[in-house]
């Protein structure tokens, strides 16, 4: 059977990228891995990883010729894994999809069913793509304030990066949830309306955040969920409160993190670091039943593009240039936009 996908391939020397290409190419099953579940995709997503993946960007592709997208969701069609069968409706976020082995850029997969979510009855395929690896991170962070003992009641958190994926559906959740969320942005006056939109009381500039400050900082947020790491990371753990939670899942501000150990051992901050790849099932499916009941779904629409097959490569290099809000879902049984 033939069918449509998104093909990364790359010449390497020495992790250096010397040739990439990528284009939407048809292919035949034979192109897929040899894994026990065989999907027919519907929908999958574009996060900031795809983006530098699929813009020829250093870190992310790990074999070549590569299928990207870290995210697919779509119907069961064969399964050589008792645990799925035919018909059934299925999510898949990260588990080395568009990194180590092909992803959801495509109308055909065949991949492990280890890692497979039931799509919640309450969620679309579209809806379901909308929330992908962004969305499924935002919960994860949300997860980790609450297991840390972090309630409305304990204070105002802070979601840096707000305008983007993650951020956008943190706030959304954490508003539905009852906390009260302070939006960060480098775009206040252009995004202002739309994260107070999605219940953010509050939106402040980045900048308030980009300079190096003291490791101790008045206290203004009993919790935190950042998605951009470097300084400003470190100016939100030197404002966090007494036994506050920082969730920590991006690096678009840099990989660094100019901090001392003074929140750590003075306040009693903690920063809990938030890893969507290698999540085991349960957790996979603490996520998405939370998904389902925690997220409002009228926000995830507003927040959300859908776009073909076919427009993938200009909206990567658009995420890459900071120029896209909210969510991205890829309609991919559609090689055209619409």
């Amino acid at each position: 059977m033939s069918f449509h996908a998104a093909v990364i391939e790359q010449e390497t020397e020495k992790g250096k990228i010397l040739q990439h290409t990528a284009e939407v190419r048809e292919l035949s099953d034979d192109f897929l891995s040899p894994h026990a579940v065989t999907i027919d995709v519907t929908h999958s997503g574009i996060n900031y990883k795809d983006g530098l993946a699929i813009a020829g960007k250093p870190g992310v592709v790990r074999a070549s010729p590569l299928i990207p997208g870290i995210d697919l969701v779509g119907t069961v069609v064969s399964s050589e894994d008792e645990r799925w069968a035919a018909g059934d409706h299925v999510v898949l976020t990260g588990d080395g999809l568009g990194e180590t082995q092909h992803g959801g850029l495509a109308q055909r997969a065949r991949v492990s069913g280890d890692h497979l979510v039931r799509v919640p009855e309450s969620i679309s395929h579209s809806r379901a793509a909308a929330i992908g690896t962004a969305g499924f991170t935002a919960m994860l962070c949300v997860l980790a304030l609450e297991d840390g003992g972090i309630t409305p009641e304990s204070g105002d958190i802070v979601v840096t990066g707000a305008s983007g994926g993650v951020g956008s559906v943190a706030v959304a959740i954490l508003a539905r949830l009852g906390y009260r969320v302070t939006a960060v942005t480098g775009r206040v006056e252009e995004h202002g309306d739309y994260l107070r939109g999605l219940g953010a009381a509050d939106v402040i500039h980045r900048e308030e955040f980009a300079d190096p400050g003291k490791p101790m900082q008045k206290a203004r947020w009993a919790g935190a969920v950042d998605s951009v790491g470097s300084t400003p990371l470190a100016n939100v753990l030197a404002q966090t409160s007494n036994e506050g939670v920082v969730a920590a899942c991006g690096l678009a501000a840099g990989t660094d993190l100019p901090t001392s150990v003074v929140p750590f051992i003075l306040r009693g901050v903690t920063l809990r670091g938030v890893n969507s790849v290698t999540q085991p099932l349960a957790v996979r499916e603490r996520v998405w039943h939370r998904l389902s009941t925690d997220l409002p779904l009228d926000l995830l629409d507003q927040m959300t593009e859908t776009i073909g097959l076919n427009d993938v490569f200009s909206q990567a290099e658009k995420i890459l240039a900071g120029e896209v809000r909210g969510r991205t879902a890829v309609r991919v049984t559609e090689r055209k936009a619409g």
